[in-house]
């Protein structure tokens, strides 16, 4: 893709996404991750969701791309095994222990990802591990503090004001990357939600 992966969006120091601009890529990604869910009469789970496997094109808009351990779930199933498993750190809590696979699988992915592009933290962040958290309980003990803190100081150019419009986006998108990330599969929200709760922000808080 011309504009190469998220993850090189977030960590090389001469690209920065500002917050409209990261809305809109992780829309554009639960729209497709939505589409492998949903589109087909049977689920594709993509198994390994992550900044990396974004890709962006020439406008920017974002791909979900590397299929190589995605798992078709057979009708009438909503989960399935396998013992290949995604990326440490993204990989459901489920996944990790018992090799089950599910769309709530990757709707936990998704969450990590989604708290990543906000905080510009990976999930194996040396910081977080060593004070035995992982990036949603470390998340969660700093939104009860103050959430500006821990956000991406690139998420707002230095024209830019952090109005308070801007700090409900953030935390309403702290919280769906929360909501995604719940310990049992069954408590998680589905890509349907995330989609519909994520253009529901974008149109409350950032389209003028």
């Amino acid at each position: 893709m011309p504009n190469g992966s998220l993850e090189n969006w977030l960590y090389k120091e001469d690209r920065h996404l500002n917050l409209h601009q990261r809305v809109t890529v992780m829309l554009d990604a639960a729209m497709a991750v939505e589409y492998l869910h949903h589109g087909h009469v049977t689920p594709i789970v993509h198994c390994d969701l992550k900044p990396a496997n974004v890709l962006l094109d020439e406008d920017m808009v974002a791909h979900v791309g590397d299929f190589g351990i995605s798992k078709i779930l057979a009708i009438s199933k909503f989960m399935a095994y396998s013992e290949t498993l995604g990326t440490l750190g993204y990989i459901a809590p489920e996944y990790g222990s018992e090799g089950i696979v599910s769309t709530s699988g990757d709707v936990y992915s998704y969450g990590i990802m989604l708290m990543e592009v906000l905080t510009k933290r990976r999930p194996t962040d040396e910081e977080i591990c060593n004070g035995n958290l992982d990036l949603r309980k470390w998340i969660t003990l700093s939104f009860s503090g103050s959430m500006m803190d821990v956000v991406d100081v690139n998420l707002f150019c230095e024209e830019e004001q952090i109005t308070s419009k801007s700090e409900m986006c953030i935390a309403s998108m702290i919280e769906l990357g929360l909501d995604c990330t719940k310990e049992t599969p069954e408590s998680r929200v589905t890509m349907k939600e995330v989609v519909k709760r994520l253009n529901k922000i974008k149109n409350a808080f950032l389209e003028t």
